[in-house]
């Protein structure tokens, strides 16, 4: 699992069919010992998260499985909205 940062919507008018419904975020992969920015991408939202809220987001099939329909093609879904990370730096 990766913590990640929502930090805006995609909209798309045009897509696969197996998208549409779904919402889609940009998120930005954070390191939660020192709160580094790392890479951007887009994932689907599958709990309702909004922009600013620290984020768990699932890659590769562990994303699809997290959607109705196991053969949309996603790579990266979020799937829990983080009330709290406790890290020690270094670790």
């Amino acid at each position: 699992m990766i913590i990640a940062m929502v930090t805006g919507n995609v909209w798309a008018t045009r897509k696969e069919d197996t998208l549409n419904g779904l919402k889609l975020m940009i998120v930005q992969r954070i390191d939660p010992t020192c709160g580094d920015a790392h890479e951007s991408f887009i994932a689907v939202d599958c709990v309702g998260a909004g922009i600013g809220e620290q984020v768990l987001v699932v890659t590769g099939s562990s994303a699809r499985k997290a959607l109705p329909n196991f053969d949309t093609p996603v790579d990266a879904a979020i799937v829990g909205i983080i009330d709290q990370v406790t890290a020690q730096p270094g670790a």
